[in-house]
C-alpha cells in the first residue's frame, strides 16, 4: 500500500497491487498512455502503463527501460529489430536512446509495469517524426506514492 497524497515523500517501502492499477485505468484516455508513478528516485522509477492507442517511434535521452507485460498483447518494435509480438508476462529492455514503438495493439487492455533506470522524467519523450506528438500528447502522469 502507497500514500496517495503527493506532498508526502515516500516511504522507504511499500507493497503495490500492480493488478489493482492496471484495472484503475480509464477505458479511453486523450493520450496515447496513461500511466500511475509508483517511484521516483533520481536512481530509478517505476510506473504502470496503460497503452490506448499504437505509439509512433521516439526514443528517450535520458534512461534505460524495462517493460513487463501485466495484460493484453501488441506489436513492437526495438532499435532496428522487426516488430514483434508481445504478451502477459514477457519482459524488454533496451538502452537509452534506443529508438522505439507500438505499431499495433492486438488486445486491450494493454498494461504494463516499467522501470526507467536512472529516473526518466515524463517530458523526456522525443518523436523520430516531430509531428507525430509531444510528451504532452503521449502520456498522461498520475503519482501514487
Amino acid at each position: 500500500m502507497a500514500n496517495s497524497e503527493s506532498t508526502t515523500p515516500p516511504t522507504k517501502t511499500a507493497v503495490f497491487d500492480i493488478n489493482a492499477i492496471a484495472r484503475s485505468f480509464p477505458p479511453s484516455a486523450a493520450t496515447m498512455l496513461i500511466d500511475t508513478r509508483l517511484t521516483d528516485e533520481a536512481e530509478a522509477s517505476a510506473r504502470v502503463f496503460r497503452v490506448y492507442t499504437p505509439a509512433p517511434a521516439h526514443y528517450h535521452a535520458t534512461c534505460d527501460e524495462y517493460l513487463l507485460v501485466i495484460s493484453g498483447r501488441a506489436r513492437i518494435f526495438l532499435g532496428d529489430v522487426e516488430p514483434f509480438e508481445l504478451g502477459p508476462g514477457q519482459l524488454v529492455f533496451f538502452k537509452k536512446n534506443t529508438i522505439h514503438g507500438m505499431p499495433e495493439i492486438l488486445e486491450h487492455p494493454f498494461v504494463v509495469f516499467a522501470v526507467d533506470t536512472p529516473r526518466r522524467d515524463p517530458s523526456d519523450v522525443i518523436f523520430v517524426n516531430p509531428s507525430d506528438g509531444t510528451p504532452e500528447s503521449f502520456i498522461e502522469s498520475k503519482i501514487l506514492y
